[in-house]
């Protein structure tokens, strides 16, 4: 008698530094898809934001992983800006864990080896039918090397630094593209050099450089990727 192996629920990876259109790119093609939706990095963004909210030394890797582990944490989707909400113990955080200084604490914890590994599981619990669009920075590498579609945007620093300058001007904050950039290529360089799970494209990765492209096509490229891995069908 044989017996029916059950393949996992497909996954679609989006990696890339900041700014390059990632959560823009993941939301639009779990919403073209009807797959679920993972932003890993809010994740690490909810752990620098609990870490220091509890005040809890950023270079105390056990305790950090403790938070990592015990994260009270709940992702609405929803209309909003951010359209996926983030609750954690109930109370929704997503504003908090948006600011610039977040974003340095996330990419601070995520250096950290012991929450990565924190969160591995965690992040595999969401691949569940019909699929996942997993959102991140080592999607393609670490969590889901198996992934039947394998995305890494890029873009240029001063792109980058441009883009998030007018997503905060837009939003009523103060900031300059001089600091911005600084703040950017610090990442970045923190990113690429972390000795687990630095910032890479996986090998069978398809690299898109969204510099000079809009959304839409940006969409369209991945739309024809996923097709062409059989993960959708031909637009």
């Amino acid at each position: 008698m044989s017996r029916t192996v059950r393949r996992p629920a497909p996954v679609v990876t989006v990696d890339g530094p900041s700014g390059v259109g990632k959560g823009t790119l993941a939301r639009l093609l779990a919403q073209r898809l009807g797959f679920h939706l993972l932003d890993s990095g809010a994740l690490y963004r909810l752990v620098g934001f609990c870490a220091r909210r509890a005040g809890v030394a950023f270079d105390d890797p056990a305790a950090l992983a403790g938070i990592a582990r015990e994260l009270d944490v709940e992702f609405v989707a929803g209309d909003s800006d951010p359209p996926l909400r983030a609750r954690v113990a109930g109370t929704d955080v997503s504003d908090d864990i948006r600011t610039e200084a977040a974003g340095r604490d996330a990419s601070l914890v995520a250096a950290v080896p012991a929450v990565r590994e924190a969160l591995l599981a965690r992040q595999r619990d969401f691949r569940v039918p019909p699929g996942l669009v997993a959102d991140g920075r080592d999607m393609g590498t670490v969590v889901f090397p198996d992934a039947e579609v394998k995305l890494f945007l890029t873009a240029s620093a001063e792109e980058r630094a441009h883009r998030r300058y007018k997503q905060l001007i837009a939003k009523g904050i103060d900031a300059t593209l001089t600091r911005l950039s600084a703040e950017i290529a610090e990442r970045d360089r923190r990113d690429s050099e972390r000795a687990v799970a630095p910032l890479r494209p996986a090998e069978d990765a398809v690299v898109v450089d969204t510099s000079s492209l809009s959304i839409d096509d940006v969409l369209a490229r991945a739309l024809q990727v996923a097709a062409a891995r059989g993960v959708c069908p031909r637009p």
